[in-house]
């Protein structure tokens, strides 16, 4: 009995060494130590302690420095002494179609009209006319910057700090030629010079090239022949590694079925009588699926890839959720990227009152995690947002506040906080590169 005894008091003093011993050593180790903080499939050069630190400036004005590994999907840099990262396969849509009085002299997209239904008798039972900013603005959420100027450099430098905390490390511009517009602002190009945003974005910058009247095959080769000899040597102009090796811009062509496959072809086939394949201009080009039958011309057109942009899940066959496997599947097929769009809900009704039946609330942000993680289910290489600042469909990511007017009351993201879907979309985007190791293991 004697000898147990001494046995089972000599097992407990081993134990309380152990255990000691542990704990002393875990207190010793640094944050980094065991656990990596880098992207999927990206390796320190040299040992952890010898990571370079980069402060933003760097970052911009040397690209190339602040790659860490060998994977270009992730940087980490410091800023006031803590390490951010962001994310170059998370891209986030972004509109510079905002005026205000202050820097334009009056209200641009502000005070958006109410679009009348293209049936008379469903147009005549709602309301028409244009808003009146800044108490009545066309959005059903309020900015916290206020109605803005996207002119307006204090303006771009929160949206910079903004996409920067939500990670997202592309930022793709809304993108209409010099002296073009939507139908409802004016020229941005010439207005908003991209230069601006190209020095005070740390992501980096790809362009939507949107449907303007008259955009056609010819047309668009001239657009990229333009974008590439302005921004293309900028260390901020975004290009993509394929997983072929090709390292080429990427761009996003909104509405592309608006154009005939075989007029792209000209273009984006090594055949066509125009094309920029195997030239300076040469590029990832992603089309936009709306319909399920959009994906043959696509591949007929000569496209790299395909995107669905609509934050509206069953709003189309390209945004409806359900749909995304097989789109997966025929692009993986073909040899096309697929990047899914998602967005934190979508609600356009102070612009197209008629078009209530696509709405999709946030719930709290329980739409969104939804949709991202519909998105993460089929393996895509990039994630794009809808959208950091598209106000009129109520599809932002950006802060908005709380607001009420005699005539209005605002939606807002309470009970959390104006940056919650900032937040959420740098979880998400956290998320996203670990599952991502996870699928190249």
């Amino acid at each position: 009995m004697t000898r147990l005894r001494r046995k089972a008091l000599v097992a407990l003093f081993l134990f309380t060494l152990f255990i000691f011993g542990t704990m002393m050593g875990l207190r010793t180790l640094k944050p980094s130590d065991g656990f990596s903080d880098l992207a999927p499939g990206m390796d320190f050069i040299g040992e952890r302690s010898d990571r370079k630190r980069l402060d933003v400036k760097d970052a911009v004005e040397s690209p190339d420095k602040f790659h860490v590994g060998s994977s270009d999907t992730k940087v980490v840099f410091t800023k006031s002494d803590r390490d951010y990262s962001i994310f170059y396969d998370v891209h986030i849509f972004y509109y510079l179609w905002y005026g205000a009085p202050s820097v334009d002299n009056k209200y641009i997209h502000w005070d958006h009209v109410l679009v009348p239904h293209w049936d008379p008798k469903i147009a005549a039972s709602h309301a028409k006319g244009r808003h009146t900013p800044p108490e009545d603005i066309a959005s059903s959420f309020y900015p916290e910057l206020g109605p803005y100027s996207s002119r307006d450099p204090k303006v771009l430098d929160s949206h910079m700090a903004q996409i920067e905390a939500a990670a997202a490390g592309v930022l793709v511009l809304s993108w209409y030629p010099p002296g073009v517009a939507d139908d409802h602002g004016e020229p941005t190009e010439d207005l908003v010079p991209l230069t601006t945003i190209f020095k005070c974005v740390f992501a980096q910058v790809a362009f939507h090239i949107q449907a303007y009247k008259g955009r056609t095959d010819q047309s668009t080769h001239d657009n990229i022949k333009y974008i590439i000899d302005k921004y293309g040597k900028h260390g901020a102009f975004y290009r993509f590694k394929s997983s072929t090796g090709r390292v080429l811009p990427l761009f996003y062509v909104y509405d592309s079925y608006l154009t005939p496959a075989e007029s792209w072809a000209e273009l984006l086939t090594a055949k066509g009588s125009h094309s920029i394949r195997g030239t300076p201009y040469d590029g990832i080009f992603v089309a936009l699926i709306v319909e399920e039958r959009h994906k043959h011309g696509i591949l007929a057109s000569g496209f790299d890839g395909i995107y669905t942009y609509f934050a509206s899940n069953g709003f189309s066959f390209g945004s409806s959720h359900q749909n995304w496997k097989a789109i997966k599947t025929f692009c993986d097929a073909n040899n096309l990227l697929f990047i899914p769009s998602v967005g934190p809900g979508y609600i356009d009704t102070t612009v197209r009152a008629w078009n209530n039946h696509n709405t999709r609330n946030r719930v709290n942000g329980r739409y969104y995690e939804t949709s991202l993680q519909a998105a993460l289910s089929v393996r895509p290489e990039i994630v794009t947002i809808t959208s950091f600042n598209q106000w009129h469909e109520g599809t932002q990511i950006e802060k908005a506040v709380p607001k009420k007017t005699a005539t209005r009351l605002y939606l807002d993201y309470q009970p959390n906080q104006p940056d919650h879907y900032l937040q959420l979309t740098r979880q998400w985007a956290e998320h996203f590169n670990k599952e991502k190791d996870k699928w190249l293991m």
